[in-house]
């Protein structure tokens, strides 16, 4: 299983994720192999957009959890329902098939 980026992030691409994933694996968000160093820039314009977590790269480790100012960030099996949908778009970011 993977951890996914929901909703709330979008608007607000906060990368204290990005600062505590062990593998690099947050990306985004108009970068599927980049790691969101736009979203660190002080001019960069979040409306509508957010991170993800590419799923082959996850560890599961969970550490980007905690970090996410915005709750946004779930395991993949324990999403609420209202945000079920960014799995498949999670998964859709990195040009991947969801489960």
């Amino acid at each position: 299983m993977t951890y996914i980026i929901t909703d709330p992030c979008v608007g607000t691409c906060d990368t204290a994720c990005i600062e505590v994933c062990p593998v690099d694996c947050i990306h985004g968000p108009n970068d599927p192999e980049g790691s969101g160093e736009e979203a660190k820039d002080p001019d960069f314009d979040a409306t509508s957009k957010q991170l993800f977590i590419n799923p082959e790269e996850c560890i599961d480790c969970g550490a980007c959890e905690p970090e996410c100012p915005v709750d946004a960030i779930y395991d993949e099996d324990e999403i609420p329902e209202e945000y079920e949908s960014s799995i498949a778009k999670n998964y859709e970011f990195f040009g991947q098939e969801a489960p």
